[in-house]
């Protein structure tokens, strides 16, 4: 049967009962959607005299019809911060502007409690362009307000939780920083005719660094004692790994003057100290060296560490061959390989670690490496040990982002000669 006779449409629904459906929604007057709407309405004239309001505000507000409409002003409904806002800013808009929409102001209840609202405004005019009245909507914005309020106070709290975490690190930057110093000599001392320089860089100031140096005189000023290593990991087991490290050579450098058996005296102590599944190791070259004239020998010895490196004074820069030295605390009988230098006027004795051989580079981030590190020194040679320094300072804040690891620096040597002393020499 054709649907639109008035049979059936399949769904179990003739298309009468649908109509009777929609005839029944449709009596519902336009009174009746104004007064129940679930927004509030209410229409003042231009001095803001209300004069129609719906039952869904006046049930909101808690007041009556008899009580509002033509004794009160929109401006009475709100409170008295509202109130100054709509003198101020809400009135003054919408008479230049005609419109104004989702403005938030807060109105007064019967019982004085306050109630967030959104407002929305326009001005109804003539046809000639005269202004007749406002119409005002009103949306109840408690839930609204009150999920702003508790944005806020999330927001509030994590900021206050970033200063505190930012307040947190500052102090443990600053625990760090004395730590990491303390496990350093505060100063280089002086030795009469030789110059001295050192540098520690630190890759992030919230973790401890494993490196460490050291120069100190072993027998009344004749002779000096000197070491830099880094120790296996970061952090407070490093820490204590390297203030053992430290004072175990020191006295080992006062007890014997062989920087080999030094080192063996270190492995053993390492390996008595750490044992089981929590092994701890370090690479480690010490020194001893004594004025000689207008030289220095010096006696090296290496336990797995990077060579050290001597730019010359009469240019060029080499590497001291320590290959075959074993890491220091790995294996009871690790082997140690020393070198004798001897440093003329104008050579330096550099010895660092591997934060800066293993830096990357480049947009490949490739490592730095031993050539360009030999090829950045030689071309600064002749170079005193502060200038060499402060060469290789430069270049380790250069490398930026591409230094993950701590990096020490020591270099010792012999002032170069001045044309007179050369003379007089002659």
């Amino acid at each position: 049967m054709n649907p639109a006779a008035g049979g059936s449409d399949g769904s179990g629904m003739g298309l009468p009962s649908t109509r009777a459906a929609f005839s029944a929604l449709l009596e519902d007057s336009a009174e009746d959607l104004y007064e129940s709407a679930p927004c509030g309405y209410l229409s003042t004239l231009m001095d803001g005299t209300i004069a129609k309001v719906n039952a869904t505000l006046l049930g909101w507000l808690g007041l009556t019809r008899d009580e509002v409409v033509g004794r009160m002003h929109f401006s009475d409904l709100l409170t008295v911060g509202g109130k100054l806002y709509h003198e101020t800013h809400f009135a003054p808009l919408l008479r230049m502007q005609g419109h104004l929409g989702g403005i938030a102001l807060d109105m007064r209840t019967a019982q004085g409690a306050k109630l967030p609202v959104l407002v929305t405004s326009t001005v109804k005019t003539s046809d000639d362009g005269e202004p007749l009245l406002i119409r005002t909507t009103v949306f109840d914005a408690t839930d609204r307000r009150a999920y702003e309020r508790e944005l806020l106070r999330a927001r509030r709290v994590a900021e206050e939780a970033r200063a505190q975490a930012e307040a947190d690190r500052e102090r443990l930057r600053e625990a760090l920083a004395v730590l990491q110093q303390s496990l350093l000599p505060a100063a280089l001392p002086h030795i009469p005719g030789v110059e001295t320089a050192c540098h520690y860089h630190t890759a992030s100031p919230i973790e401890l660094g494993g490196d460490f140096y050291d120069l100190f005189p072993v027998d009344d000023d004749k002779r000096f004692a000197f070491f830099l290593g880094d120790v296996c990991g970061k952090g407070p087991q490093a820490a204590a790994l390297t203030s053992l490290t430290r004072y175990t050579l020191r006295a080992a450098a006062l007890h014997a003057s062989d920087p080999v058996a030094n080192l063996r005296i270190l492995n053993t102590v390492l390996l008595d100290r750490y044992t089981g599944d929590d092994p701890r190791y370090c690479t480690a070259v010490v020194g001893l060296m004594e004025r000689s004239g207008n030289t220095v020998d010096v006696h090296l010895a290496s336990g797995g560490h990077p060579p050290a490196l001597v730019v010359r004074g009469d240019g060029g820069a080499e590497y001291l061959s320590t290959r075959g030295g074993m890491l220091v605390g790995a294996l009871p009988d690790a082997q140690f390989v020393d070198v004798h230098v001897r440093l003329r006027p104008g050579d330096t004795l550099l010895l660092y670690t591997d934060g800066i051989t293993e830096a990357r580079t480049g947009p490949d981030r490739e490592l730095y490496g031993y050539e360009a590190l030999e090829a950045f020194a030689a071309g600064l040679a002749p170079a005193g040990p502060r200038r060499l320094v402060d060469a290789l300072t430069g270049l380790l804040r250069g490398f930026g982002d591409g230094l993950d690891d701590d990096t020490a620096l020591l270099a010792i040597g012999l002032p170069a000669r001045t044309d007179t002393e050369s003379e007089n020499q002659a």
